[in-house]
């Protein structure tokens, strides 16, 4: 018996999917794969707000639990950011700072049917640590969010697939860039998640390790950066219904090229590509993803 998700990476997705006697799939809410990359261990522009705008696409042509020749999956979503960075430590010199994202999401399936509209609401408080600096420069930055996923997104139990997942999530995360050298960077976010049980569904989707990382190398000084970016999600305890646990290894790996472009120190636009592999029990496709990141 399946019971999987389609993770579009920028949507609060979850799929309420397929509660029949062979498979229910899709149980998972949309998480952080692949939208954050490079630079990510602290705001480019230290303490203020920031608005980000991520476009995404997504493309997949197999969906796990169909029986059909025909069967596909496109993703076009956007995600709205606002961010306040504060400059007053609180905890072990780390500075707080709100972090809150709207996700809106559209989707052409075939042959199951699906909603469009709001995702659920993410909400993250978190600290913030000020570089460790070297003589040429920062060498090391990082800080922790307690992120929460809020049941606030369109939902109705008899669609296959829904940009809200209609229960609460935690998913907390440690991210960080380390420089080799003042030009040579490697980031890394690692994400614990956690979710409660969907009341309609009396499902709970089983617990999951998931992580972005990414390198990449600055060309041209302040400007233009190269590299690598990649994720992976692994789910690593069994979904349950009414109590009963069914076996469930949701996983993943993707990597793929990575650009990033400085208009200036406030201005910031990231283009990611990531193709998808080993994928056991969801789809495995492509995702594209632009994110503009504005400090004001």
């Amino acid at each position: 018996m399946s019971h999987r998700r389609c993770l579009p990476p920028t949507v609060c997705l979850v799929l309420a999917l397929l509660l029949t006697p062979s498979a229910w799939a899709y149980q998972q809410p949309l998480v952080n794969l692949g939208f954050t990359s490079f630079l990510d261990g602290a705001p480019p522009a230290g303490p203020g707000f920031y608005f980000t705008e991520y476009v995404m696409y997504w493309t997949a042509d197999r969906l796990p639990g169909i029986d059909s020749p025909n069967d596909h999956f496109r993703a076009l979503g956007s995600l709205n950011q606002l961010i306040y960075q504060s400059n007053t430590p609180v905890l072990f010199g780390g500075k707080w700072g709100l972090d809150v994202i709207l996700p809106l999401a559209s989707f052409e399936t075939d042959p199951i049917n699906n909603n469009d509209g709001f995702g659920d609401l993410l909400v993250g408080p978190y600290l913030q640590w000020d570089p460790i600096m070297g003589q040429n420069g920062p060498i090391f930055m990082h800080r922790v969010e307690f992120q929460t996923i809020w049941p606030t997104g369109t939902y109705e139990k008899e669609r296959n697939l829904n940009p809200g997942s209609n229960f609460f999530s935690f998913d907390p995360y440690w991210a960080s860039t380390l420089f080799i050298t003042p030009q040579w960077e490697v980031s890394l976010r690692l994400h614990y998640l956690w979710n409660a049980e969907n009341d309609d569904t009396d499902i709970q989707p089983g617990q999951a390790v998931h992580a972005n990382f990414a390198t990449s190398y600055e060309l041209i000084a302040k400007k233009l950066r190269l590299g690598v970016n990649g994720y992976f999600f692994n789910q690593i305890t069994d979904t349950k219904q009414n109590d009963l646990e069914f076996p469930d290894d949701e996983q993943v790996f993707a990597i793929g090229p990575g650009v990033l472009w400085s208009f200036s120190q406030n201005s910031h636009l990231f283009l990611n590509a990531y193709f998808e592999t080993g994928a056991r029990d969801r789809p495995e496709g492509e995702k594209f993803i632009l994110r503009f990141v504005h400090h004001f």
